[in-house]
């Protein structure tokens, strides 16, 4: 992350500027190494108004925040959380487009053990794709138990991921949650 700094009408202390670079370094955490990144640091000082504005630009994005108090360090905690406001609720938005976008459809096969002269082989007997429905999990035991099945595949509607429901010896349900 290349991090530029300008100051007007004012020449900033040692520690000013070793504050400022510190902050603005941790916005690697938003964006990532890996891209590259441009942010401009514009600090101005006019009578008792210290403002700060700041513009970031990297691979498809473009960002800027503006602040201004009575304090230079206020000033630019400030400008530095309504870049990471905006950060978060970017990136938010791009996780819900993915998941939105991408319908994931799943594939189940039969595998069958076929007797052969050198003992049993499993072969796949039969292959079906399926999209497994949102649900909450108080409704996929439910439905496990009115279908009578051993498990079901289901989109948890509450973290939207595939999980599985089965049924254990005792008669009890089980859950695996794959997470992230």
């Amino acid at each position: 992350m290349n991090i530029a700094f300008a100051f007007k009408n004012f020449e900033p202390s040692d520690h000013l500027k070793e504050y400022a670079s510190s902050r603005f370094e941790k916005m690697v955490k938003f964006i990532g190494d890996t891209v590259e990144t441009e942010l401009q640091v514009n600090l101005t000082v006019e009578k008792f108004r210290h403002k700060a504005e700041v513009v970031l630009l990297a691979d498809n994005l473009h960002i800027s925040a503006y602040e201004e108090s009575e304090d230079m360090y206020a000033t630019i905690d400030q400008v530095l959380d309504k870049l990471e406001a905006q950060l978060k609720r970017m990136r938010e938005r791009h996780k819900e487009r993915r998941r939105a976008g991408t319908p994931r459809a799943a594939r189940m096969d039969v595998i069958s053990f076929v007797e052969d002269a050198g003992g049993r082989a499993p072969t796949i007997m039969e292959t079906d794709n399926f999209e497994p429905k949102p649900m909450s999990v108080d409704e996929a035991a439910m439905q496990l138990e009115s279908l009578k099945f051993e498990f079901l595949v289901f989109r948890n509607a509450d973290t939207s991921r595939v999980n599985v429901i089965y049924r254990t010896k005792n008669g009890d349900f089980g859950l695996i949650d794959p997470g992230n």
